[in-house]
């Protein structure tokens, strides 16, 4: 019997789905009713894949119920899929199209099943993703204060207040999900043991890195985006780049290392040490971040503090 993968092209109204290697398509309407009509029809495929893009969020209602369903949905970066597209000659873009596309990509590449957040765990993102809106919007509103106009500043100057104390509600609200989730706490405090690791860190890591001591070493890397690539063909043996992964992560875990470098005897001598051969500040950096991301992990496996002095990469 033929294996079947399903692409789901999402949209804010409709549902395209397409089968291989039938290339049945059906549409379904992106509510309720439709939701339940699609996961009706896919458990009677029995397919190995559902395959949908990240979009923002309007796949996250369907990708829920087919989990729920006990069926393999699974959301994937819209970039991986545009590129298997190009590479594919597949240059035009419709919602038929696309779900043709995500049906071929699923059989394909057979990408991994992944683990889906609970409700619980996506209004903690939620929380966090919302505290970096408000403070985008109050760092922009700060830089208009400096050539503003008298009159304009107070209405600047009343808007920052105001967004002041959004984000400290935003800030009290996940502080009270964190503590009465025990695993979420626990997991927290963990971390803050490791110089350099503040709050908006742990929490940060907590919302959008769930995988954090599931993983090993060289996959949570690769997750988040610090393990460098090669790039050599023939005798070129070119600079290794980091690349992908979530930057979200990525950018907080950066600030943390710049303190963890001044302030963590480990990450310290680890940067020092590759000043001292000559490495470029920013390839020491990535460096560090990758030796901070693998010793949380283990920390997070192994539910043990920081070691100051001993090893904390396994």
């Amino acid at each position: 019997m033929s294996e079947v993968n399903v692409g789901v092209d999402v949209s804010k109204l409709s549902l395209d789905v397409s089968v291989r290697p039938s290339n049945e398509r059906r549409s379904f309407e992106n509510n309720e009713d439709g939701i339940q009509s699609l996961v009706i029809f896919c458990g009677e495929l029995k397919p190995l894949r559902v395959l949908m893009e990240a979009t923002g969020g309007y796949e996250m209602a369907l990708l829920t119920a087919l989990v729920t369903a006990g069926l393999p949905g699974i959301s994937v970066n819209p970039r991986q899929v545009r590129d298997f597209a190009k590479a594919n000659n597949r240059l035009a873009k419709t919602d038929r199209i696309d779900a043709d596309v995500l049906a071929h990509f699923a059989e394909a590449i057979k990408p991994a099943l992944r683990e889906v957040p609970n409700e619980q765990s996506r209004e903690l993102l939620e929380l966090v993703q919302r505290r970096r809106q408000l403070i985008d919007m109050r760092t922009a509103e700060k830089n208009r204060l400096e050539h503003a106009t008298a009159k304009v500043r107070q209405s600047i100057a009343k808007h920052i207040a105001w967004l002041n104390k959004r984000i400290e509600d935003v800030d009290d609200e996940t502080k009270r999900r964190i503590r009465q989730t025990p695993a979420w706490r626990e997991k927290e405090e963990i971390m803050r043991t490791a110089k350099g690791i503040g709050e908006t860190t742990a929490l940060t890591l907590i919302s959008t890195l769930p995988e954090l001591g599931r993983l090993n070493r060289k996959k949570i890397s690769s997750l988040v985006g610090v393990a460098p690539f090669n790039r050599d063909s023939g005798m070129m043996k070119g600079r290794r780049r980091i690349y992908g992964g979530r930057a979200s992560v990525r950018s907080v875990l950066y600030m943390a290392t710049l303190t963890a470098i001044r302030c963590n005897p480990v990450i310290k001598a680890t940067y020092e040490r590759l000043i001292a051969k000559a490495k470029p500040p920013k390839v020491a950096i990535v460096a560090c971040m990758r030796k901070l991301l693998v010793g949380l992990n283990a920390m997070c496996r192994d539910g043990k503090e920081w070691a100051p002095h001993g090893s904390i990469a396994a």
